[in-house]
């Protein structure tokens, strides 16, 4: 029997709900709202145009990523239109929401405090409703691979749900080796990851700065790594919350696969780039995967085939080793 977020039915939200914050990059204020939206929607961008310009909706797919240096940005022909996506899509993935759109009035995702748990809020605040279409998930029937220099990833087949497990190395005292693994579900994503926060490094904040960079990056939305010591009065909320948050991003990016995967995933010294790679092959070969829809309880899952249409980072920091 399937579990938790795989069950039955497809969802939506309930109501919509805005959060307000800033853009990690920017600094400018950022306003996201989340709709509901109809069965086999999937979840879509809405990214409200400046100045009178049209507006621009894109769905959350692998295919529309444009950049991963410095966050998971989509966007189309026109060019890059949301960035720092990750976070968001983590929630309502974790979460179990099959169809929403992602309503924003700025060039990223407000970062808020470099956490998933505010868009968790938020999506508590609009409630789950069931639709009445079946749940249709991403089934990985054998292993997939990628990697270079060091970092690798791997899916593999798994067959209670999404199963995540992270590997980073920092040649930094406060970092240095750490694992995480989890089968991701609501309760475990709510009590284990959702307050991991991105974190960043002092030593590089003024060279983010001289590029562009890291505008809206402070100590109320990153956690920032000293030589020696961790400079936030809060300190750590985990004594692993860096790798944490790695699974956090890999969930986020994994989503972009357009459904649910059912199946284990490996990180090691990866990022944004990497699990976009990931997401990538696994679609392209097509022999890996099959789409299934999750029964209600007590009965068979049906599966068919159908066509397919570097490292743990700050938000606001390209992977590195």
């Amino acid at each position: 029997m399937m579990r938790g977020m795989l069950a039955g039915s497809q969802t939506t939200l309930r109501n919509s709900a805005t959060v307000t914050g800033v853009g990690v990059h920017s600094g400018s204020p950022v306003t996201l709202t989340l709709h509901p939206a109809e069965a086999n929607t999937g979840i879509a961008f809405l990214r409200c145009g400046p100045d009178g310009q049209r507006d621009r909706e894109l769905r959350a797919d692998y295919r529309a990523v444009t950049a991963t240096e410095f966050a998971t940005v989509l966007g189309d022909d026109h060019g890059p239109a949301v960035s720092t996506t990750e976070h968001v899509l983590a929630a309502l993935h974790a979460l179990g929401i099959d169809n929403g759109v992602v309503e924003v009035d700025g060039p990223e995702v407000p970062i808020m405090d470099g956490s998933a748990e505010p868009f968790v809020a938020a999506i508590d605040q609009a409630g789950i409703a069931p639709l009445a279409a079946p749940r249709r998930c991403i089934k990985v029937l054998k292993p997939v691979r990628v990697g270079k220099n060091g970092s690798y990833a791997e899916l593999r087949p798994y067959g209670r749900g999404l199963r995540i497990e992270a590997e980073i190395e920092f040649d930094h005292p406060l970092i240095g080796h750490q694992t995480f693994a989890i089968d991701v579900e609501p309760d475990s994503f709510r009590r284990e990851l959702a307050r991991a926060r991105t974190f960043g490094f002092m030593r590089d904040v003024a060279k983010l700065w001289s590029a562009g960079y890291a505008l809206g990056a402070s100590f109320e939305n990153t956690v920032v790594v000293a030589e020696s010591r961790v400079l936030n009065a809060e300190g750590v909320r985990f004594p692993d919350e860096f790798v944490r948050h790695k699974a956090v991003d890999a969930i986020g990016d994994l989503a972009l696969a357009g459904a649910p995967l059912i199946g284990a995933y490996r990180t090691v010294r990866g990022g944004h780039k990497l699990n976009h790679a990931m997401v990538t092959a696994l679609m392209a070969d097509r022999s890996a995967w099959d789409y299934v829809e999750m029964p209600e309880a007590g009965r068979r899952v049906r599966g068919h085939a159908e066509p397919a249409g570097g490292f743990t980072v700050p938000a606001y920091g390209p992977d590195v080793s």
